[in-house]
C-alpha cells in the first residue's frame, strides 16, 4: 500500500501536469474503478469533462484534485482570494492504482481503467490515465467541505480552507505545515496504547504505514510498544523529527518501491527500499550498532496481522509497554 511520500510523489508529479488544464474527454474502460461514485458512469464523465482542474492537493494518503466545475463556482473566497471550488476528483490508489501522464500515441497498459484527455499545452502529455493490475483503487467526484480550523485541507500549490469529504475525519500529516507538535503530543499522552499503534491512527497523525512507522521508531530509539502515555515531550519532538527525516529522504528517493505496482506519474519506481535501516531487515545486523563494533540483529514479531522490525538492543523493550 503507498504510503504518505509515495502520495507525495504522485501529487508533486500530477500538478506540475495538470493544473490549470481544462478536462476535454474522458473514458471509463472497467466501470469497477469507479464503483465509489455511486451516481454512475455517466454522472462521473459529465461532472468531469470541461472543468478546469485548479490544483493537487494531498493529506495524508488522501490525494483529490480541486475543480472548476463547467465555469461554476462557489462564492466563499479561499485562503488567496479566490473562489471556493465546489467538488474535487478524488483519487484513491489502494494497492496498485497508478496515474500516469502519458501521450495519446503511448500504447495503452494491460490494466487501463480510466483515460483523462486534457487541454494541450506544448511539451506536456495529453492524458491521465488511471491503471488498476488489483482493482483496489478507484477514481470519484466527490464534495469540498470546510475545514473545521479555517486552514488549508491539505498540501497544494494553492492554500484552500476546504477538504475533500471523505478526508475530513483524519488528522494532519506530518509534513503539513500547519502540524502542530503541541497538539500531537496532548493526544497521544491522553491515549493508553502502543505507540507503533498510535502512528497508524490516522485520526492522530495521518500517513503514516507500516514501513515508515518502523524506520522513524528506529531512527528515534524508541520500541514500537512503548506506551504512549509515558512519553516525554522531547520523546514525541524526537519521534516526529525522525518521522520528517524519514519521509524527506523517501521523497528524495522517489518513494519506497518493492515490486513494479508503484510508479510516480511518469512511470518510475522509488528506491528508498535501499535505505531502510529497519523493515524487511530481520536477521540483518542493525547498522547503528554495528558502527559501534555491536552485532545487534533486527528483530521482526508479529504486529496486528502485520509486522514490526526493530533492534532488541538500540530500541529496548519497555517494561510497562503496550502493543
Amino acid at each position: 500500500m503507498p504510503e504518505l511520500p509515495e502520495v507525495e510523489v504522485v501529487r508533486r508529479g500530477l500538478a506540475k501536469w495538470v493544473r490549470g488544464r481544462t478536462i476535454t474527454g474522458v473514458e471509463v474502460l472497467d466501470p469497477r474503478s469507479i464503483r465509489r461514485h455511486a451516481l454512475g458512469t455517466e454522472d462521473f464523465m459529465g461532472n468531469l469533462e470541461h472543468a478546469t482542474v485548479l490544483d493537487v492537493v494531498r493529506r495524508g494518503k488522501f490525494l483529490w484534485m480541486p475543480l472548476s466545475m463547467n465555469g461554476f463556482q462557489d462564492s466563499a473566497p479561499t485562503i488567496t482570494g479566490e473562489a471556493l471550488p465546489k467538488v474535487a476528483l478524488m483519487a484513491h490508489l489502494g494497492m496498485s492504482g497508478q496515474l500516469l501522464m502519458q501521450d495519446p500515441e503511448v500504447a495503452d497498459e494491460k490494466h487501463l481503467k480510466v483515460r483523462i484527455t486534457l487541454s494541450p499545452v506544448d511539451g506536456m502529455p495529453e492524458q491521465l490515465r488511471f491503471v488498476d493490475q488489483r482493482i483496489f483503487g478507484g477514481l470519484f467526484v466527490t464534495s469540498l467541505v470546510p475545514t473545521p480550523d479555517a486552514g488549508p485541507g491539505g498540501l497544494g500549490e494553492t492554500p484552500r480552507p476546504e477538504i475533500a469529504e471523505e478526508a475530513s475525519h483524519i488528522a494532519r500529516d506530518p509534513l503539513d505545515p500547519h502540524f502542530s507538535l503541541d497538539d500531537f503530543y496532548r493526544k497521544i499522552k491522553k491515549r493508553k496504547t502502543g505507540l507503533k499503534r498510535a502512528l497508524l491512527d490516522q485520526g492522530l497523525i495521518s500517513g503514516i504505514g507500516n514501513i515508515y512507522a518502523d524506520e522513524a521508531l528506529w531512527q528515534a530509539k524508541l520500541h514500537y510498544a512503548r506506551a504512549t502515555d509515558t512519553l516525554r515531550r522531547a520523546d514525541a519532538e524526537r519521534l516526529i523529527t525522525a518521522v520528517r527525516d524519514v519521509m524527506e529522504a523517501a521523497l528524495a528517493a522517489g518513494g519506497t518501491s518493492f515490486d513494479s505496482l508503484y510508479v510516480n506519474v511518469n512511470g518510475d519506481s522509488g528506491y528508498f527500499a535501499r535505505s531502510l535501516n529497519a523493515y524487511g531487515r530481520a536477521g540483518e545486523y542493525c547498522t547503528r550498532c554495528a558502527e559501534l563494533g555491536l552485532q545487534s540483529v533486527i528483530k521482526r514479531e508479529q504486529f496486528m496481522n502485520r509486522s514490526s522490525y526493530f533492534c532488541p538492543t538500540c530500541q529496548p523493550r519497555p517494561r510497562n509497554g503496550r502493543w
